[in-house]
């Protein structure tokens, strides 16, 4: 279970750093773009620049989905209250 947990931890550490890169590549240029793109390409080799820009396409439909007032459920009926039992 002990390799297990690190393994995960790896992962969720390469997804993290991976976000943070990918935010800062948004406005880079020039010699930073590249030691951007470097560093990300050293933490996914198959990863590509297009699957950037393909991650960002959905986003914009969920988007206008969100402007939408979401319909409520109707309220269930409440269970009918039993008699008490008789004093005595």
């Amino acid at each position: 279970m002990v390799e297990r947990r690190i393994e995960l931890d790896r992962r969720y550490m390469r997804k993290e750093k991976m976000r943070k890169l990918k935010a800062k590549l948004q406005s880079a240029t020039g010699a930073d773009r590249e030691k951007i793109l470097y560093k990300i390409k050293r933490l996914s080799p198959f990863w590509t620049e297009a699957s950037l820009t393909q991650g960002q396409a959905p986003a914009a439909p969920k988007a206008e989905e969100a402007k939408e007032p979401k319909k409520k459920a109707p309220p269930k009926p409440k269970a009918e209250k039993k008699p008490a039992p008789p004093a005595e």
